[in-house]
């Protein structure tokens, strides 16, 4: 956790901060000092809290793995393997994947962005958070964190401000000297973007290469020869809610030849200006001279005068390359012909060279590709893949983020990806699928009402699943050989896909409704396998819909045969998604040409119909609005006076009572980490903010207790709170939930169990029978 002797601003910098967050038109970008402050106030909350009696437990799933962004192997102990899931913390095994733990839990974020090990003592581990992902649930990061036991207990080492730390390079002979490459903010420019360097061991930090307040690195690397020699990434990349810009002018390959004090830009036979994207680099062990570069080219293929029409009138890209230098990257040229055959994009772009073999290249693009001729050619890794927990994935997943070869054998690879780890102890031509730790990446969950009750939930890249609530992950860690009893509700033609609401046909549990990004709404029955495509659409001469990435659907509370799917406009079908009908306007601020960008925007996220009146529903946007009907949809008003312009992530119509709404904002796309949360008893027309004492996160979903209006359960970026007096005071939720995104929580009324959806640790369950019991008169 970081000190508060880290905080460099006075306290009255911290209270200007405080005092701004709290009027509705909120800072539109986080402080350092105001994320410090807000952590310090998790913490007090913890070590307060009333429930510590009571314990979530883990119910998977476990099988499908999750996404993996950073792996670093003990260069003495190859069985010690250290890897970070993107949103899921740390883990560590001690025995080649047999099992793990988590070694990070307690702290101020779950978003990993690199690890590295002292060269000189293993004990000394480097963490730099946040992820190197730009993706829409990437999480930011609180700066560096220094182990000197082995990740037993880590200090906070400062650059807060970073957000997301891309790659850490320690000095082969001083553990003290120390690089680190900062990405910054995904949302909007800053200034602690580039290279920084301490030589105290992170007691004090210099920033020695910068390019810009839209630059960031995204790569370090040391030449193997040289410590005095480095090549650093830049990156030029911008993302907006309606626009993710991931090449610039900016970009390219940075050259030091004296520990940092003096940086070259080199463009000797490398692409330049806007279309340059992410570069990977590694340099060659065995032959210290050779330096390999991928890139993701978003210039046109020169050849595209090519027929556009094949792609909807847009011209096809170059994308993946593969660069060589002879000269620790003084000069290049490009190895190959055309593209690499697999995407190489702003998710992934990395590269590794084997430590015996300079011509031996492993590209980590969507697919992991190898060529064995220097990058003349290129084949696909072997696909024959074994699972630990049975998996009816065949070949393997996509979407690859990092990869460690053991330097003693470099037969061994260790490959992380959205799929998780996978082990090869053939230089890839088969791989052991290491599918026993719950690091699912949850967007929502839902349950049904049998005996015992499932949950289902879609995730990122991992499709939608369907499991027991009864089931306890439990020892499972310690144990090999166990089942994990959860299953796909569907997997893509890749093994995995996104996945967001999954509903149950209540008339029929065999009938399960699922999506996929933007708004490919299925229905599939289950013993069957029949699969039906049942978006509505837009009508003949009408514009395209705006769906968003989550698109919301839900079934009605009051008729199993209606359904309700919002894109700008909400929808309502009578027959099960067999036909839809429009039963609103545009419900969004109809955002101009300025807010239309490569991602859909302008678009309702959040939709819930009242269980006490079938005519009342409420809607929520992505651009602040929220808005209301009494009448099943014939007349709509707009109710977000006093309401901050934020993401609205959540609205939820009272079950007790049918005046009361509440709604959860995010300014998450705004780097924003304050909390937004509002109650509203008139339907709308005036709101209050019921936030209390919350620490400033970012709030995903607010749920009523089914027994008591007062009981309100909040799920953050950080976390689960309680509170039982209607928001005055708020509680952290019980013991046994580590630091991780709480997307969605409902509640299964007849268990009285608590659900919390995870973005990076799968699924916990709560039994909150006893919380009415805690409350005091």
């Amino acid at each position: 956790m970081f000190g508060l002797n880290r905080i460099k601003n006075t306290l009255k910098v911290v209270l200007v901060s405080l005092m701004i967050s709290m009027t509705a038109s909120a800072q539109t970008q986080s402080t350092p000092e105001f994320r410090e402050k807000a952590w310090q106030d998790h913490v007090q909350l913890k070590m307060k809290s009333p429930y510590t009696n009571l314990e979530w437990k883990t119910v998977g799933p476990e099988f499908m793995g999750g996404r993996i962004e950073t792996i670093a192997g003990h260069p003495d102990r190859p069985n010690t393997l250290y890897v970070g899931a993107g949103s899921g913390n740390l883990w560590k095994t001690e025995n080649n994947g047999t099992t793990w733990k988590p070694i990070f839990d307690d702290y101020s974020t779950a978003a990993m962005g690199c690890i590295a090990i002292a060269p000189s003592n293993p004990d000394i581990l480097w963490l730099g958070t946040g992820e190197v992902l730009m993706a829409r649930s990437s999480f930011a990061g609180t700066g560096a964190f220094k182990s000197l036991d082995a990740g037993k207990t880590w200090e906070h080492m400062g650059l807060l401000g970073t957000n997301h730390i891309a790659r850490i390079v320690i000095d082969p002979e001083d553990p003290n000297i120390v690089y680190a490459a900062a990405i910054g903010r995904n949302y909007g420019p800053n200034e602690e973007r580039g290279v920084y360097k301490t030589v105290d061991g992170g007691a004090t930090w210099e920033k020695v290469l910068y390019i810009s307040e839209n630059v960031g690195v995204a790569e370090i690397v040391m030449d193997p020869s040289d410590n005095k020699t480095l090549l650093a990434v830049a990156w030029e990349r911008d993302r907006k809610p309606w626009n993710n810009k991931v090449s610039g002018a900016g970009s390219g390959i940075y050259k030091t030849i004296d520990g940092g004090k003096n940086w070259k830009k080199i463009t000797a036979g490398l692409p330049v200006g806007e279309k340059v994207g992410r570069f990977g680099l590694s340099f060659s062990t065995s032959n210290p001279d050779i330096v390999y570069a991928v890139l993701d080219n978003r210039n046109p293929k020169p050849d595209d005068a090519s027929d556009t029409r094949k792609n909807n009138h847009r011209p096809q890209l170059i994308r993946g390359e593969l660069y060589k230098s002879h000269d620790k990257g003084e000069t290049w040229i490009k190895t190959h012909e055309g593209s690499i055959p697999t995407g190489i994009g702003d998710d992934f772009c990395l590269i590794r060279v084997a430590p015996d073999n300079e011509n031996d290249v492993y590209i980590l693009g969507q697919k992991l590709m190898r060529t064995v001729d220097g990058g003349k050619t290129f084949l696909p890794t072997g696909e024959t893949i074994v699972h630990l927990l049975s998996h009816e994935i065949r070949g393997m997943h996509l979407d690859m983020h990092d990869m460690w070869i053991d330097p003693i054998n470099p037969d061994k690879i260790v490959l992380g990806n959205d799929g998780g780890v996978y082990i090869s102890y053939d230089r890839g031509d088969s791989w052991l699928h290491h599918n026993n730790f719950p690091i699912g990446e949850f967007y929502a969950v839902t349950v049904d009402n049998a005996v015992p009750y499932n949950i289902y939930g879609g995730t990122q890249d991992n499709a939608a699943l369907i499991g027991p609530g009864t089931h306890n992950v439990g020892d499972r860690l310690t144990k090999f050989g166990v089942e994990d009893p959860w299953k796909h509700v569907y997997l893509d033609r890749w093994g995995g896909g996104d996945s967001y609401f999954t509903e149950v046909d209540r008339l029929d549990p065999n009938i399960i409704y699922y999506e996929h990004q933007f708004g490919e709404l299925k229905k599939k029955n289950m013993t069957t396998g029949e699969t039906l495509s049942i978006k509505p659409k837009e009508s003949s001469g009408e514009p395209p819909l705006r769906r968003n990435w989550m698109t919301p659907f839900a079934i009605s509370h009051h008729n199993a045969r209606t359904m309700y799917y919002a894109a700008q406009k909400l929808f309502r079908s009578k027959d099960n998604g067999n036909s839809w009908e429009t039963m609103s306007p545009d419900l969004t601020t109809d955002p101009g040409p300025e807010k239309q960008g490569n991602v859909p925007y302008g678009t309702i996220t959040s939709i819930s119909e009242s269980v006490l009146d079938a005519g009342l529903i409420y809607a929520g946007t992505d651009d602040g609005n929220v808005q209301v009907t009494r009448d099943g949809g014939k007349s709509w008003k707009l109710v977000n006076k006093g309401l901050p312009k934020k993401w609205v992530s959540r609205v939820r119509a009272s079950q007790h009572s049918e005046q009361t709404v509440y709604v959860t904002l995010t300014g998450y796309r705004e780097d924003d980490f304050d909390k937004y949360i509002y109650k509203s008893t008139n339907y709308g027309k005036n709101w209050r903010s019921i936030s209390g004492n919350l620490p400033a996160e970012p709030i995903n979903v607010v749920t009523e207790d089914p027994r008591n209006p007062n009981i309100l359960y909040v799920g953050t970026d950080l976390g689960a709170y309680v509170t039982t007096d209607g928001g005055e005071n708020w509680h952290i939720l019980a013991t046994g939930l580590p630091t991780v995104a709480v997307h969605d929580l409902v509640v299964q009324e007849r268990e009285l169990d608590l659900v919390a959806g995870t973005h990076g640790r799968s699924i916990f369950v709560l039994d909150i029978e006893e919380i009415k019991g805690l409350i005091k008169d």
